[in-house]
């Protein structure tokens, strides 16, 4: 059974459009089970009917007529139960009805699994036979793992538009929608532009083009350069490999021919089809012939034929990118979004982003949030290798993605997008007032950098400081350590910028999620290894560089503050203490005259909110990390979607230690700020004021929002609210609650526009 699983699962995600799935899938599934008939059921939204779309082993002609109602027929009850039923003598059962039209006989016995999409019900799969017969668990096992692998393929179907026929309208179902995990607020409607992971032909998608000339031409220079590749392998290994062995390129030769795989590709380019998804379908299509070859040597030449399928879509797509369009309201989607994909975007065109792996806190999602780029992340179901050049909604709200919108969702969002543009007109004008609340309580509001471009961003919208400089920035896009120089113009030109306002730099923080390539760091559990603080005590020599580059940079300007990250002890500290006031001599006998600057922590795992005081004692300022706190509390890891609905810092466990560590840091006089996402949500920002916090540091986007929300508010409100909202021990209702009692005040316009759609 296996077996025939899987090679079932390869021919259906072959198939060119869902009809062929489906009668793969009933063909294939009556001869491995061996039963009469076997047949599928598809969930007509429009009608709420179960239609049968494919059959073997029933009337054909019955295809698209005959259909049920959920209180109808077994289908129905495996549809609205949403579980198998497995049936002996299905006659007796009291839902039993027999449909003539089907021109079916008696079928005594019955398995039915319900077909279920994030957790729609999308369809049944149903197996029939006249003689009396008990099913028994590995066939119903079977029978299950193919409606699964037939609910993603039908879920893509809906996503693409390539439904046809369902409903007696024949309208077919155009709008799907997907769920993953809101990245970066706002609402974006444009057209998607996939951006492939390089080489992978397995994600390349059909597209229709109308120069066939030019495509032919891409793809035999395509050939011509793998050949080309091939002759000089064979050539470079020559004195290596005996000249049996080295036949291996002569064959890879034979195979890129034009009486071969070359001339395959070719005419199905001169049927329309681009280049790339032309040299999928050969490839796909001999990969799966040699692969169901019992034969071992010649399933092996499977590989031979992928290697080469990889080789030339690298050519092919190397030339497709020096002339990729991108259209005004640019979508963005990939496997996995990287801060280079944005680069490649002309500025202005992007209208929002869709990563099908990562999660709300991957720092591209933060990236995104700071650009004010709506963004959806972990949308692991949309088949997102199908998307390019369709219409698409990117609700960063809620993490949802609708293909092909209905011209009403598409309406309705639009309004969404106008109505964030005036309320941000509107917040521009807050600009130069101060954050104060109605009852006079003054909340400063600092900004998270990292890149260039954030400097204008901050200032435009009126910030009073840096409480975040991400010094890792400049390391990660170098391709080894910046010199001490380097490092001193660079933060040079930050401490300028701001000045006179305070710039908090943060001292180098690598690990985790946060890589250098000239400095691998390979381990099992990242985010609770070789990271942070514990990586530049390891090397003195790249803290002390990197002290002593700020220390210069700030010379004559007197507003760099240094924090020191993941920090989980007092032991920590005073390593880091030592090596920042030898650094300090060091400049000063090298003729610099700068004083010691304020030197605070960053509060982000569970032993630091312990010994919150006891660090207190020993430095200037302390300054939460709501991102990583709130993970090391949950121990949920903010970049895995399987998990990331748990990662919540409304969770009463994440809003008493914020609050202890406010608590504890007043009882030593020290003035504490919170630098991670949490500080840039409106809602919480009230949450965090009632606190205590004495500044809230966030990306530049968010500020304004946050600033016209504080002013509307007085703080014996917010504090009244924190109280009852610490009373509450599900992170959902605080979620709730919190919301409902800002619209009740009449506050709600800034946190989310989205939520008057009907989706």
């Amino acid at each position: 059974m296996l077996n025939t699983l899987r090679k079932v699962v390869q021919e259906v995600n072959g198939a060119k459009d869902l009809k062929t799935a489906l009668s793969i899938i009933v063909q294939r599934v009556r001869a491995a089970m061996g039963t009469q008939v076997c047949s599928v059921y598809l969930l007509d939204p429009e009608t709420n009917r179960f239609v049968l779309m494919s059959t073997e082993g029933l009337n054909k002609r019955s295809i698209g007529r005959v259909s049920m109602a959920p209180n109808e027929g077994l289908v129905g009850l495996v549809g609205t139960r949403e579980e198998p039923l497995n049936l002996e003598d299905a006659s007796s059962h009291p839902r039993f009805r027999y449909f003539a039209e089907t021109g079916e006989e008696r079928y005594a016995s019955f398995l039915g699994a319900p077909i279920i999409h994030h957790r729609r019900v999308m369809g049944v799969l149903v197996v029939q036979q006249k003689e009396r017969r008990q099913f028994d668990e590995g066939e119903e096992a079977f029978l299950v793992t193919m409606s699964a692998q037939l609910a993603g393929v039908i879920a893509h179907a809906e996503a693409t538009g390539t439904i046809r026929g369902l409903g007696r309208q024949g309208k077919g179902i155009q709008e799907a929608r997907f769920v993953g995990i809101p990245g970066a607020p706002g609402v974006g409607v444009g057209t998607a532009v996939v951006v492939l992971p390089p080489a992978d032909l397995e994600v390349v998608p059909d597209k229709t083009v109308t120069d066939i000339e030019a495509e032919l031409a891409l793809f035999q220079h395509a050939l011509e350069s793998v050949r080309e590749d091939m002759r000089q392998l064979s050539e470079r290994l020559s004195t290596q490999l005996r000249k049996e062995e080295r036949a291996l390129f002569d064959v890879y030769l034979m195979m890129l021919d034009d009486a071969a795989l070359g001339n395959e590709v070719t005419q199905i380019i001169k049927r329309g089809q681009w280049a790339q998804g032309a040299l999928r379908q050969v490839v796909t299509e001999h990969v799966r012939r040699f692969e169901m070859m019992d034969d071992a040597y010649l399933s092996e030449r499977a590989a031979d034929v992928k290697d080469l399928g990889r080789r030339l879509l690298a050519y092919l797509q190397q030339a497709r990118q020096q002339c990729l369009v991108y259209p005004d309201q640019t979508i963005l989607v990939s496997e996995e979004l990287s801060p280079a994909m944005l680069g490649e975007v002309p500025e202005g065109k992007l209208a929002g982003m869709i990563s099908v792996l990562g999660s709300g806190n991957s720092h591209v999602a933060i990236l995104a949030r700071a650009m004010g780029i709506p963004t959806v992340m972990g949308a692991v179901d949309l088949p997102y290798s199908k998307v390019d050049g369709i219409s698409l909604i990117v609700d960063g709200y809620h993490g949802e993605v609708f293909t092909n919108p209905s011209p009403q969702l598409l309406k309705q969002y639009s309004a969404v997008v106008e109505e964030e543009r005036q309320l941000t007109q509107g917040l521009e004008a807050l600009r130069s007032l101060p954050c104060e609340t109605l009852d006079g309580h003054r909340m400063p509001l600092w900004v998270n950098t990292g890149l260039l471009a954030d400097v204008a961003r901050a200032q435009q919208r009126g910030a009073e400081g840096v409480g975040l400089y991400r010094t890792e920035v400049p390391f990660m896009i170098n391709d080894r350590f910046p010199s001490e120089k380097e490092q001193l113009s660079i933060y040079r030109e930050q401490l300028a910028a701001f000045h006179p306002q305070p710039v908090t730099m943060r001292m180098l923080d690598i690990g985790g999620d946060k890589s250098l390539s000239y400095f691998p760091i390979k381990e099992d559990n990242p985010f609770l290894g070789w990271r942070g603080i514990r990586v530049t005590l390891d090397h003195p020599e790249i803290f002390l560089v990197q002290a002593r580059a700020m220390l210069k940079a700030s010379e004559g300007l007197d507003n760099l503050r240094i924090m020191l990250p993941m920090i989980s002890g007092v032991h920590e500290l005073d390593e880091a203490q030592h090596l920042l006031h030898r650094a300090w001599c060091e400049v000063r006998d090298e003729g610099v005259n700068i004083s010691m600057p304020p030197v605070g922590v960053m509060v982000e795992v569970p032993s630091a909110v312990y010994q919150a005081r006891d660090l207190a004692r020993e430095v200037d300022f302390i300054s939460v990390g709501s991102n990583d706190l709130t993970q090391y509390l949950l121990a949920v890891d903010r970049n895995n979607p399987r998990v990331a609905d748990l990662y919540d810092y409304f969770h009463p466990a994440v809003l008493q230690a914020l609050k202890s560590v406010v608590e504890d840091a007043h009882a030593e006089n020290v003035p504490v700020s919170i630098c991670g996402e949490m500080a840039g949500d409106p809602a919480a920002a009230v949450l965090l004021m009632a606190m205590g916090y004495d500044s809230l540091s966030m990306n530049a986007t968010n500020l304004p929002k946050v600033k016209w929300l504080l002013r509307q508010m007085s703080l014996s409100k917010a504090k009244e609210l924190l109280d009852q909202l610490l009373k509450i021990d599900n992170p959902q209702v605080v979620h709730s609650a919190l919301h409902l009692a800002l619209r009740n005040l009449g506050l709600g316009r800034v946190i989310n526009p989205a939520s008057t759609v009907q989706s």
